[in-house]
């Protein structure tokens, strides 16, 4: 019987539920520290915004120097075990934030024997509310360099999978699904942390939302290996997996891939590298932004609590998963319009790369109702979301699998620094304009900061675009790699 009558197997659907759930896990450990601080955690250790947001600034640089690192390890240790490190470290490092409370008392007092409500009663009878400040800090921040370091992996190792498990015509597609799973994670977040921290105490939340991790694992070692291994892949869905390596090996001049090493030095000679690294550098750190503080926005701007917070938080992210059809569009192009793969993805991040442009209203917007800039983040995260689909396919458009990590790795790097500028200017920009009350646009106060950061956000990805273009203004695979 010839292939096509044999149907075409569905495991690697499988394999992208799982990166599903990684990447849903991985943002729900980053979102419990912004759901928690400024109800539950600063009024225990007095931070400010500024204390929030060295955190979080420091938060993304480690991430983003552990990519570059995180890369090179999955290529090395390969996807498997490579996966498995990552998550079980960024497990641990979600369940350690929740001792950081014990520990500040620890420090301060002396008692180390002590639980989570015995750190606070203590804690409560130290006058030095800097010293509180400084150590809780401290310690906080250790707990986010682990889960850094952990979480780094996360988008290396799935983008690797899925050029393992997908045709280059489906990885739009397949990626837009894992990558779903910041939303989905960003959306179960405000709906259950609140809830959990005030049931339970806000530590409580750390450790079970970090446990979930952990659960991943298992499945994991039983249902990931190489799809030309695995038995639950059948002969024609392997063959639909390599289509691309089938018909590349027909062509005149075909080498296959090499098994030398990728060094980082190789990488940076491309024109190609940098047209990523750009594209994630600008882009990146919008997300974390509404990642981040869009909790606080609605706290500091429309006095909403944790859990009053919670249902325009879920109807942000209900609309964000619109980003799955940014996965679906660039095939759409492949197949019915005669594109190649680059092609077609650059037109479809030129189309998601105006709709951020609506930030520009969210902040006036905003005076008639909460809603109105509630919808527009969501618009805008949705317009990342299926940025990011396709800008993270365009490494495995144009580099060898065995630099797909690295190149990854590389442009994390990038996104990083973008999120950590964007994350600290905002913090010391949020403070400085709540206690001088600056005025700037018709806006005053914190208001007035958001403002300028939401500006500063919406332009972001035209500029990455035409940067991206005109670098690599055609498909051009690297093949000396």
């Amino acid at each position: 019987m010839n292939q096509k009558n044999n149907k075409i197997g569905s495991y690697r659907w499988s394999i992208c539920g799982l990166l599903f759930f990684a990447t849903t896990i991985n943002y729900l450990d980053r979102q419990v520290l912004s759901l928690t601080w400024s109800e539950f955690i600063a009024p225990e250790f007095h931070w400010t915004n500024n204390d929030y947001g060295n955190i979080t600034a420091l938060f993304s640089i480690f991430y983003a120097v552990s990519l570059l690192f995180a890369g090179r390890f999955v290529d090395w240790m390969d996807t498997k075990k490579g996966f498995l490190w990552a998550i079980g470290i960024w497990s641990f490092g979600a369940c350690l934030h929740a001792f950081c409370g014990i520990a500040t008392s620890g420090i301060i007092t002396g008692n180390w024997f002590v639980g989570f409500e015995g750190a606070k009663e203590a804690l409560k009878t130290v006058n030095d509310t800097g010293l509180i400040i400084n150590v809780s800090v401290t310690l906080f921040i250790f707990a986010r360099f682990v889960l850094a370091v952990g979480e780094a992996g996360n988008f290396p190792a799935a983008i690797k999978t899925t050029a393992e498990y997908f045709p280059k015509k489906d990885r739009a597609f397949s990626t837009s699904i894992f990558n779903a799973g910041a939303t989905v994670g960003a959306l179960a977040a405000p709906i259950s942390i609140p809830f959990i921290s005030k049931a339970f105490g806000w530590e409580m939340a750390f450790i079970i939302i970090g446990a979930l991790g952990f659960v991943w694992m298992g499945f994991w070692v039983f249902m990931y290996d190489k799809p030309e291994k695995h038995p639950k892949v059948s002969q024609s869905e392997l063959e639909y997996i390599q289509q691309d390596d089938i018909a590349d090996s027909k062509l005149v001049g075909y080498a296959p891939e090499s098994n030398s090493k990728v060094t980082l030095k190789d990488c940076f000679k491309y024109k190609q590298t940098w047209a990523f690294a750009f594209g994630k550098f600008m882009t990146d750190g919008v997300w974390w932004f509404f990642l981040f503080w869009t909790p606080a926005y609605l706290s500091s701007v429309y006095n909403m609590g944790s859990t009053q917070s919670a249902l325009p938080l879920f109807v942000l992210y209900m609309i964000t998963l619109l980003s799955i059809i940014g996965g679906w569009l660039p095939t759409y192009f492949v197949e019915k319009k005669g594109m190649n793969p680059y092609e077609g993805r650059m037109k479809a991040m030129l189309i998601f790369a105006f709709f951020p442009l609506l930030a520009l209203i969210a902040q006036p917007l905003g005076h008639i109702s909460y809603w109105l800039p509630v919808i527009i983040i969501g618009i805008s995260g949705a317009a990342h979301q299926s940025w990011s689909a396709n800008i993270f396919t365009t490494v495995g458009d144009m580099f060898p699998k065995k630099a797909i990590a690295t190149i990854t790795g590389i442009g994390g790097l990038a996104g990083g620094i973008g999120s950590t500028l964007i994350n600290k200017g905002s913090g010391v920009l949020f403070d400085y304009s709540k206690e001088t009350n600056m005025v700037f646009m018709g806006f005053k106060g914190i208001e007035a900061g958001y403002f300028i950061i939401f500006s500063i956000c919406a332009v972001c990805y035209l500029t990455g675009w035409i940067v991206m273009k005109s670098l690599v203004p055609k498909y051009s695979p690297i093949t000396s790699l």
